[in-house]
């Protein structure tokens, strides 16, 4: 009686206030969904949706995805982070393509066998494309439950994270599966946010535990902090005479994987030699400018882009498939991560300075 009475309440709050407006919520078959459930982890509904939007008109379908190739599928991510699921996504439509004939599996646990998707996205994709019965637990859906039962302690840890799960199977109904499940997503995300909840407005406030011990701001438990470390890097802008910069395809795993970058030089390496060495380059000018910071997950990057105009660039530059001149002026259909495409853009505008300086 209690559970249906929480899910009853959920359910009337999504009839009023819920999101069904929602580009993947239109025709919500298990391809649509299973891309924003990939691109909703860990970012934003606001920052989502254009790059959903594009990724649908490029790849309407599981078959077009997995036929793509790797590099449009980072170029269409790039801005959006945390690059691996983009490189999980090919790979999951292509194993889909291989093992299940192009089609969506319906079992949660072939579902969790495909790469990049965990039980909470499988439970996610089949509940609200297929409006079968399983419990969720994203981000926003841990504060809920968190919150209403004061569950102590960061969610991260195996026996509060088998806590929540318990709840949030005795709360999921057996009926309008996929609306709860929109509902509970939504109540964590637009109600019981993070911080500044709006408790009055929340269906659950007369018997939620935090808001009657005055505990919203404890719960839940936030993640225990440790200091994130500062890595270094310097990045090489080479230009050719052609006013075309040096890119290179970085490995296919780890930061940035699969993505086109500049190349990276040590503390040590001394500009002009290092450009002799690997690419035969006579180096005629060289700029530094001001350090450039990116923060991933666990760690700060202090870039220090060096501009290298070079000239009689040769040798064995471009007989390496990962190594390109890049034209910023006719930029082309690559994976680039944020900071590149930062960098790409002022190098243009540095470019058209000193051609307008020049015409002038």
């Amino acid at each position: 009686m209690a559970k249906q009475r929480f899910a009853d309440r959920v359910l009337n709050w999504f009839d009023q206030h819920g999101r069904k407006d929602l580009p993947w919520q239109q025709n919500p078959n298990p391809y649509r969904v299973w891309l924003s459930e990939i691109m909703l982890q860990q970012t934003q509904v606001v920052t989502v949706i254009p790059y959903f939007d594009r990724f649908i008109e490029h790849f309407p379908d599981l078959v077009s995805l997995a036929a793509a190739e790797l590099d449009e599928v980072l170029h269409l991510w790039s801005g959006l982070g945390y690059y691996a699921r983009a490189r999980n996504l090919h790979r999951c439509a292509q194993q889909i393509v291989n093992e299940h004939a192009g089609e969506f599996p319906d079992d949660i646990e072939a579902v969790t066998a495909l790469p990049g998707i965990g039980r909470s996205t499988a439970g996610a994709i089949l509940a609200l494309s297929m409006h079968q019965r399983h419990p969720i637990l994203d981000g926003n859906v841990k504060r809920v439950l968190a919150r209403y039962h004061a569950v102590e302690g960061w969610s991260g840890k195996s026996g509060v994270q088998k806590q929540l799960w318990a709840y949030a199977e005795t709360h999921t109904p057996n009926k309008r599966v996929a609306d709860y499940t929109q509902a509970m997503m939504d109540l964590g995300a637009t109600c019981c946010t993070r911080s500044q909840p709006n408790c009055e407005q929340c269906p659950l406030v007369s018997d939620c535990h935090a808001h009657l011990e005055g505990r919203t701001t404890e719960l839940p438990s936030p993640k225990p902090k440790k200091s994130i470390p500062t890595r270094t890097t310097r990045m090489a802008l080479i230009v050719n005479e052609a006013d075309e910069v040096l890119l290179l395809q970085r490995p296919p795993n780890g930061i940035w994987g699969g993505l086109w970058s500049f190349p990276e030089l040590t503390d040590e390496d001394e500009v002009e030699a290092w450009c002799s060495k690997h690419y035969h380059c006579q180096v005629e000018q060289i700029e530094t400018w001001p350090v450039l910071r990116h923060t991933f997950s666990h760690f700060h990057l202090e870039i220090t882009p060096l501009l290298i105009h070079t000239r009689s660039c040769s040798g064995g530059l471009m007989e390496a498939a990962q190594a390109l001149w890049y034209n910023s002026r006719q930029p082309n259909r690559r994976g680039l991560a944020a900071p590149v495409t930062s960098l790409l853009k002022r190098l243009q505008q540095n470019i058209e300075g000193v051609s307008n300086e020049s015409n002038g």
